[in-house]
């Protein structure tokens, strides 16, 4: 994978990491999650007079790509109220990868190499490290954390082809976050009623304009990317956000470092090294 690939891909994955810490700082975690996906279609909406419209063929996957995302919100949320997200988060982003890898050749028709194919095991193994750390959560969080990492490996691959049909990857990103929050708000409207929600979102709003921002940017390098590599490759390599988030939870939120997160954190920088190399 070329090395400026890799460079933007990271600093895509720093971004996610920053996104899911403020999401994780939260009181209310679902209206948090949903307000950063109105933050990034708010930060999208400037810059769409400016770009091509999406390709025609292009528009079926962001359509379905909504449907997914809202998916994944809403399994983001009820795994974190089943289980500790330290078991849950790395289950959802380690798997998922994996997912990718063992089906791309089917769905994209795209053959790993050995090299390749060595570096995404050894970062999914990294990041599924990080869950042995945690004891609590059982086989509802397990079970809800499996579940969202179909999901995503699902729209990876819809929105991998989506971008390449599309003729512009940065379009499709800003046109594809703009029906995620209609549905999550739609739904917390019916769900919690529509003061609570306004009230939320009056006094947190900052969270989800900056959480917003970090996440279409964040996944907008991704889509890039997999117009330039493997999607499978990308996917992995997105995996390192894990990394991130471990130097962010000691800097910022003061958290203990194991050795789980210490052994998972040299596990998943080979990974990525493995993938330079490939």
């Amino acid at each position: 994978m070329p090395l400026d690939v890799i460079a933007l891909v990271l600093f895509g994955a720093l971004l996610h990491a920053i996104w899911n810490a403020l999401v994780k700082a939260g009181s209310e975690k679902s209206l948090d999650a949903a307000m950063v996906a109105l933050g990034a279609a708010v930060v999208a909406l400037p810059f769409l007079p400016f770009l091509p419209l999406p390709k025609s063929d292009a528009w079926p996957y962001i359509l379905v790509s909504a449907v997914l995302q809202f998916a994944y919100f809403q399994l983001v949320a009820a795994s974190y109220r089943a289980g500790d997200i330290g078991l849950v988060y790395p289950l959802m982003r380690g798997v998922a990868p994996l997912i990718v890898a063992a089906t791309s050749s089917i769905v994209v028709g795209e053959h790993l190499s050995g090299g390749a194919l060595a570096g995404i095991l050894t970062i999914s193994a990294g990041v599924l490290t990080l869950a042995l750390e945690s004891r609590n959560g059982g086989r509802q969080a397990i079970a809800l954390a499996l579940s969202n990492a179909c999901v995503i490996a699902s729209y990876t691959f819809v929105d991998g082809i989506g971008a390449r049909l599309s003729g512009n990857a940065i379009s499709y990103t800003l046109w594809m976050a703009l029906l995620p929050p209609v549905l999550l708000f739609a739904w917390a409207f019916a769900s919690r009623g529509v003061k609570p929600v306004l009230k939320h979102v009056h006094h947190h709003w900052w969270r989800g304009l900056i959480g917003g921002a970090g996440s279409i940017a964040a996944y907008g390098l991704a889509l890039w990317a997999m117009t330039k590599a493997p999607v499978a490759t990308v996917a992995a390599l997105r995996e390192t956000a894990i990394l991130f988030a471990v130097v962010i939870s000691v800097i910022f939120l003061k958290e203990r470092v194991s050795v789980w997160r210490i052994a998972a954190a040299c596990v998943i920088a080979l990974g990525a090294l493995l993938l330079r190399l490939a």
